[in-house]
Parts: structure tokens; C-alpha cells; sequence
């Protein structure tokens, strides 16, 4: 058993995909029409067969009040590994992305959560050589 898809419920696809394309780095790999909305799913730049993250729309009235709470208590909804979060840190701060979580060595890894400006909180994670 693997991960194939998963999901973060967003606000606004386009504006989701901006970010998570232009920003964050991802290559789009569906976007089709679904109703009012979209399919719409990004993978990882070099992993063009890997997971999908599905951008889903946010309309479900269970989702707001769920994401504010995350929000609150400082909660990632997804995570995400980087190769050199220093870096990766630097780059997305010098494009304006806001961290609410700075790099921190948490011992078996370096985590940092940012804002996707699409209603969650991202950890990124670089974990430690064993």
C-alpha cells in the first residue's frame, strides 16, 4: 500500500496553483474541468510519477472552522521534504513567503512551517542522515 493522492483544501485553485507551481516549485498534473471547479493536482518537480496533491476546493462548510483551528494551534495540514531546507528557506523567504516556524533542529530532522497563503500551514522537513 502507497500514498497516490492526497489533498489541501484551498480557497481559490488559481491562486493555489500560482503558489504551489510558481513558489513552491510543483509541475502541474491534472487540471481539468469538474463541475464548477477543477481537478486539479501537482507533483513534485522530480518526482513527475510520485504522489499527487490534490488542490481541492474549500467549499465544504466542515472545512473552514477545521482549518481555522489547525491555523490557531500553529498545525501543519501536509508536510513536505526538502534536500537543504536552509536553502529552500532562504529562497522562499527572498519571494516573500511568510514562515510562521523559522528552521528548527527538532533532533532526527530540521522542520520550518510556512503559510501557503491558501488558508494552511505547510511543515517542510529535512531530515537527518542516520
Amino acid at each position: 500500500m502507497r500514498i497516490r493522492l492526497t489533498s489541501v483544501f484551498v480557497d481559490d485553485q488559481r491562486a493555489a496553483h500560482r503558489f504551489y507551481t510558481e513558489v513552491l516549485g510543483f509541475r502541474t498534473k491534472h487540471e481539468e474541468p469538474l463541475g464548477d471547479d477543477l481537478w486539479l493536482t501537482v507533483v513534485g518537480a522530480d518526482d513527475p510519477d510520485g504522489p499527487e496533491l490534490l488542490l481541492e476546493p474549500s467549499g465544504h462548510p466542515a472545512v473552514g472552522p477545521y482549518r481555522e483551528a489547525l491555523v490557531a494551534d500553529g498545525i501543519p495540514i501536509a508536510q513536505f521534504e526538502v534536500a537543504d531546507l536552509a536553502a529552500e528557506h532562504a529562497r522562499l523567504t527572498e519571494l516573500g513567503v511568510r514562515f510562521t516556524q523559522p528552521p528548527t533542529d527538532i533532533g532526527s530532522a530540521v522542520t520550518a512551517v510556512l503559510d501557503d497563503t491558501c488558508g494552511n500551514l505547510i511543515q517542510l522537513l529535512q531530515p537527518r542522515e542516520a
